[in-house]
């Protein structure tokens, strides 16, 4: 490696699937509170998936829409952050790489720590793209999730799907990440957990803790960082303010991002809270645009985020931005990286504005449908999923478009097809 390289994100894409609901109607339905759920905890719309996508077709359907046919052949390291995997024993990354056309030379592998495992795969990338890659490899992670049916639930209104595929290369174009700058923060806590393939349960209070524990810590250790490197540690919001123009954190919805900002900034002097109002509107709210239109996205709520901030404003090219990823059981890492002088030009080329807008919009009985749907094949041998109802979804958005979908599966072996 030499003392010029850089090592980054080139390109990234987010596949946010086909249809959306609205909140405010899920939330009438279930007798909610509109104001709690849409502007406190900063919800509008979540994606929502039709029975023939699972995670291995979000994971294929985000890396089409990324790649050129010359990159898929750059592409020697494939991991794929998920913990929706359909199978105990096989890695999700090999259908991936199968159907995305990767080279056989392409090493893969799954990767899984609940919402963390997408920074924490692209540090492993990143490592190897400094210790082993030759000249123009590449590496391809991809974050892909969808959650589990939680009707009436308290926590119902803050599921989601999506999947997002990060292009990872020497000298990028989108986002060089900082080397050396960093603070993790670990420790064991059964907050959210999956013990089958059916239940999705936890403590949100102890989630909650977990979170904010962690943040507190890792911006505290990636400050030390600074400190190593020779720079001036962070002391009074003003610093903040001026190494980090823009901040982001992992947002299972968009409310507690709010709360993370302020646990950062409380620690610092000159802070009060209507200064902290004031600099989460400007150097936070505006990575959540894409985020508030589809609920939670697990491991890819982070790209998702710099997806959004990056397409928000031009005033981001050419400067550093804050990330604080958090997984559940738990991992909380504070790291940075400065965006490329065309990063916005990057970010709205991946059209997402676009592909959002152009999801079907589901009522409260397209929803419970397709979640029901789901749910009756779930640990089944044999069956085939039919592409009928849901108001001809499928018609509409996928016959003849060359999307991959979840055909079914024969004495238990997933099948997959192209529409």
């Amino acid at each position: 490696m030499s003392s010029s390289s850089r090592f980054g994100i080139d390109r990234l894409c987010v596949y946010p699937c086909t249809m959306a609901l609205d909140m405010r109607t899920l939330v009438a339905a279930r007798n909610g509170n509109v104001a709690e759920v849409c502007d406190d905890m900063m919800i509008d719309e979540r994606t929502v998936c039709p029975p023939w996508e699972d995670p291995i077709t979000l994971a294929v359907n985000a890396g089409l829409a990324l790649l050129t046919p010359d990159e898929r052949k750059s592409v020697k390291l494939l991991l794929v952050a998920s913990e929706s995997a359909p199978d105990q024993e096989k890695a999700l990354s090999t259908w991936v790489q199968r159907y995305l056309g990767l080279g056989d030379d392409c090493r893969n592998l799954e990767v899984k720590h609940a919402c963390y495992g997408g920074s924490g795969a692209m540090r492993l990338a990143l490592s190897w793209l400094a210790a082993d890659a030759l000249p123009g490899e590449t590496a391809l992670v991809i974050c892909t999730d969808q959650s589990r049916a939680h009707f009436w639930r308290p926590y119902e209104f803050v599921m989601g799907a999506g999947a997002a595929a990060v292009l990872l290369s020497e000298n990028p174009r989108f986002l060089i990440i900082d080397h050396g700058l960093s603070g993790f923060y670990t420790h064991e806590v059964s907050d959210l957990i999956r013990p089958t393939s059916r239940v999705e349960a936890g403590h949100s209070e102890t989630s909650l803790l977990s979170y904010m524990d962690a943040v507190d810590i890792a911006f505290d250790r990636y400050n030390d960082s600074l400190a190593r490197q020779g720079r001036a540690p962070m002391a009074t919001v003003e610093d903040l303010r001026a190494w980090l123009p823009f901040q982001i954190y992992h947002a299972p919805f968009g409310g507690i991002t709010r709360r993370a900002h302020r646990a950062v900034m409380r620690t610092l002097n000159g802070w009060d809270a209507s200064t902290q109002a004031a600099d989460f509107a400007q150097r936070v709210e505006p990575s959540l645009i894409f985020n508030r239109r589809m609920g939670g996205t697990y491991a890819a709520s982070i790209f998702i985020s710099l997806l959004g901030l990056a397409a928000s404003t031009e005033a981001v090219n050419g400067r550093r931005v804050g990330i604080y990823s958090y997984g559940s059981g738990s991992a909380g890492e504070f790291y940075s990286g400065v965006f490329g002088h065309d990063a916005q030009a990057i970010a709205l080329s991946a059209h997402l504005h676009g592909r959002l807008d152009a999801r079907q919009a589901a009522s409260v009985q397209d929803y419970e449908e397709a979640e029901m749907a789901r749910a009756c094949f779930i640990d089944a041998g044999d069956f085939r999923i039919p592409t009928t109802g849901l108001r001809d979804l499928y018609a509409r958005h996928y016959a003849g478009r060359k999307c991959l979908v979840f055909a079914g599966a024969r004495d238990y072996v997933r099948e997959y097809a192209w529409s």
